[in-house]
């Protein structure tokens, strides 16, 4: 193997920034910032709480009079509107770039903070006019096309609850995810492009529908133009109804004011018990905490142009590319397909066009975009970029010395960030001032107390791999598990009774700097995208022809990890190609392409404990040549 030379700038393990990046850090000491807010937590974050506008100044900070269900800024009143839009559009920011998009077959859009802001009153009115009011869900199954982020203002404003959920899920997964919230409205498009493909949203949005009780109202966007079927009384055009005089206000519509800790969103995220989770996040403490982290890991300037390359489906694309940015003020890019279409170098020219100078992505789309060289990145003109950016799982060391030598030219620093659905926000993270370790997301962000334990709970030795904690609430913290507060309590304060177990396993070398290893529970990661082992099982029992499934994630180049499925077959049905193919196809209608299995492996038994749980970790071992430990409690 070819030996990796680390990138340093002296004798130690560390790369350190130039005079010029610490001389223009918004944070210029990381060190001294943490230390200063672990003095007294509350009083930083209601430092921080002061750098947004309220309607009302809460009368406590943090209340933690019923543990683990903390909450924060109470007695607050704010919608998170009132700071991504309603203050702007009073400044000069309302004529700034709120938005530049690009569609997959270049068409440009932009939308100005004045602009963004008569769209999402104008829909809003749309909302009202459905009946829709306060606390009610909306589910949004959208392409990444400027109207996601119009609907979730839209809702939010109103302070109705949305539920975004990921344009690349398919029916089965859509369709629990309505059934669960119980949405009142649905927002989706014809179709959105991917890869040079159509992806058909309404036909999916249809066939969901058909198996769940369906929701009041379907509002659609017409985005690719292609013939869909339009429930007469149900079924309506979003253009047409934007252009409709819904309200006597006109395009003026007044935002809800909330208490702070009222509903903002939920979002649903894959559990090992085959049911996703739905993470119910605030407006008030949510608001504060991605501002915060927002600003101070990225640095953000008034001059900027941020890119997230991540869906609004995830909470990356809630917290950093719709809610983050426009709460600072930002000028943001979006863009709506993928990174290879048509040539590799895509995101390059996107960078490119619009100058762009903060990027933020994945160590997946790095690592494909790596495999086809320098030359692609080395076409255009990226001096624009001034900082990089890493989310979604650990970076490796290789991914990031190319990420900084050929798109960073190396005087980027790369932030990588780890942090999860239900923080909300950046928990670990550098800052541009700061000395970096390749494939370390550095320290907890101030305000955030983190420790790596062992099984008892007790700190581990540097170097020592061991469960990672959170030792203190944080404002952006989720709240609860919607309808399921017990599951919430079980789950992330259960296992370290008083800490959160955010249920990676991680080690802390000497220097203090953490090092995220992965997942310690049956989710798997592929692409950054977290996928339960019994959702993925659940949906292949569904196939006529399964009687038992196992599956497991393994390393992959590309992905991070990859899908392997080990299946039981009901009497005659026979093991062949065909069926694979069918199995695939299968998988990836319930639940969506980033579901499909990497290989499918036909298997007369599995390993199981006597009380038939199925014992990965032993599928895992043999599948990689390993030691399968203990296994006295399999069954013979």
């Amino acid at each position: 193997m070819k030996e990796e030379k680390p990138i340093v700038q002296n004798t130690s393990d560390f790369y350190h920034p130039s005079p010029e990046i610490i001389a223009q850090a918004n944070v210029k000491d990381p060190e001294a910032a943490r230390l200063e807010a672990a003095k007294d937590i509350q009083a930083y974050w209601a430092k921080r709480a002061e750098e947004l506008d309220w309607y009302k100044k809460w009368d406590t900070v943090l209340d933690d009079s019923n543990k683990p269900f903390y909450k924060w800024f109470t007695g607050g009143k704010t919608n998170i509107v009132l700071n991504a839009l309603d203050r702007h559009v009073k400044t000069w920011k309302r004529n700034k770039l709120a938005l530049i998009w690009e569609g997959e077959k270049g068409e440009v859009r932009t939308f100005s903070y004045h602009a963004l802001n008569r769209e999402v009153c104008k829909f809003a009115n749309v909302l009202k006019s459905m009946g829709v009011i306060k606390g009610d869900l909306v589910t949004i199954y959208m392409p990444r096309i400027p109207e996601t982020v119009i609907a979730m203002l839209a809702t939010a404003k109103i302070g109705a609850v949305h539920s975004v959920v990921y344009g690349g899920f398919s029916v089965e997964a859509l369709h629990g995810r309505i059934e669960d919230s119980g949405s009142k409205v649905v927002i989706t498009a014809d179709g959105g492009n991917m890869n040079g493909k159509k992806i058909e949203l309404k036909k999916i949005v249809d066939e969901a529908l058909q198996r769940s009780g369906a929701p009041e109202h379907v509002v659609v966007i017409k985005h690719l133009g292609i013939d869909v079927m339009m429930e007469q009384g149900r079924d309506f055009w979003y253009h047409e109804l934007m252009t409709l005089p819904i309200s006597k206000n006109g395009v003026k519509c007044e935002t809800v004011e909330m208490d702070a800790e009222d509903p903002l969103f939920i979002l649903y995220t894959s559990g090992t018990t085959g049911k996703p989770k739905a993470i119910l996040h605030t407006h008030g403490g949510y608001s504060v905490g991605v501002h915060a982290t927002l600003k101070d890991v990225f640095d953000l300037k008034e001059e900027d142009r941020w890119w997230c390359t991540a869906d609004p489906g995830w909470i990356t694309g809630h917290s950093y590319i719709v809610y983050g940015p426009l709460i600072a003020g930002a000028t943001s890019v979006m863009y709506e397909g993928a990174p290879t279409y048509p040539y590799p170098d895509r995101w390059w020219s996107i960078i490119e066009k619009y100058g762009v100078t903060i990027f933020y992505s994945t160590p997946t789309a790095i690592r494909g975009l790596m495999r086809f060289g320098e030359s692609w990145a080395n076409r255009h003109d990226l001096s624009s970029l001034r900082l990089l950016g890493s989310v979604g799982e650990p970076i490796n060391p290789e991914a990031w010395r190319w990420f900084y030598k050929v798109i960073g030219k190396e005087k980027c620093p790369i932030m990588d960030t780890w942090w999860q659905t239900e923080t909300g926000m950046f928990m670990m993270a550098p800052m541009p001032a700061q000395p970096l370790k390749p494939g370390s997301a550095t320290k907890p962000f101030p305000g955030i107390d983190a420790d790596v334990v062992n099984a008892e709970g007790k700190s581990v030795a540097p170097g020592e791999e061991g469960f990672l904690i959170l030792k203190n609430p944080w404002p952006a913290m989720m709240r609860t598990i919607f309808k399921d507060p017990e599951r919430y309590v079980k789950t992330y304060w259960s296992t370290y009774p008083g800490y959160y177990f955010a249920g990676d396993s991680a080690r802390k070398d000497k220097d203090g700097y953490f090092w995220v290893i992965g997942r310690v529970d049956d989710v798997i990661k592929v692409s950054g995208y977290r996928l339960g082992t019994a959702e993925i099982e659940s949906a292949f029992i569904t196939h006529h022809s399964v009687a038992e499934a196992a599956v497991i994630g393994l390393p992959h180049e590309i992905k991070g990890m990859a899908i392997h499925a080990y299946l039981i077959l009901k009497a005659g049905n026979e093991a062949n190609e065909a069926l694979v193919e069918d199995l695939r196809k299968h998988i990836s209608h319930e639940l969506g392409p980033i579901a499909k299995p990497e290989k499918i492996e036909f298997v007369t038994s599995l390993p199981k404990t006597r009380s038939g749980k199925i014992m990965r970790r032993v599928l895992k071992a043999r599948a990689q040549g390993m030691s399968e430990g203990d296994i006295s409690t399999l069954e013979e």
